[in-house]
């Protein structure tokens, strides 16, 4: 499979441009680069500026993020091909607010987004712009309530509430 059509086909299958018409999907391809992470290699750490206003969207392989709690590690989110990741700094916050660690679980191709550069579409593409960020909240929003959902269940679980515990 060519680059090309590994951009393509990732970004088909990622929320991020579920709104986009082939022909913006194609536009929006034509920014996007990829990098590819050996097994064990890190996407993105704490205090790691190099990837800042760059989203992360998996194309192939599997992809760790996990954060220090309480002196434990957790794991937050097993990505799948099509997931997001670097999205906080993406959007505009800093890299000193990262506290999540992305690490590569298998050999992984990951499609790098610059916001500077989908940010150059604003005067001649603006729905392209419009309707990915539509996505980018889209997927956020996905997280957060399968986070919900995740703390619901346990706390049924620790309170034996629902009748299934």
């Amino acid at each position: 499979m060519t680059t090309d059509d590994l951009i393509l086909q990732t970004l088909h299958t990622s929320t991020l441009t579920e709104e986009l018409r082939d022909a913006e999907i194609e536009t929006l391809a034509n920014i996007i680069t990829v990098h590819e992470y050996k097994e064990g290699e890190f996407l993105l750490q704490p205090g790691d500026s190099r990837l800042r206003n760059t989203l992360m969207i998996l194309a192939t392989g599997k992809v760790e993020a996990t954060a220090t709690m309480g002196g434990e590690k957790a794991t937050l989110h097993l990505l799948q091909p099509g997931d997001l990741a670097g999205i906080i700094t993406f959007v505009g916050g800093t890299a000193a607010q990262i506290s999540a660690t992305v690490q590569a679980t298998t050999d992984s191709k990951v499609l790098l987004l610059e916001r500077s550069r989908l940010e150059s579409f604003l005067t001649t593409n603006p729905a392209i712009v419009y309707y990915v960020m539509r996505g980018v909240v889209r997927h956020v929003h996905g997280i957060v309530r399968r986070m919900n959902m995740q703390s619901v269940e346990m706390s049924n679980y620790i309170f034996q509430q629902g009748g299934r515990y």
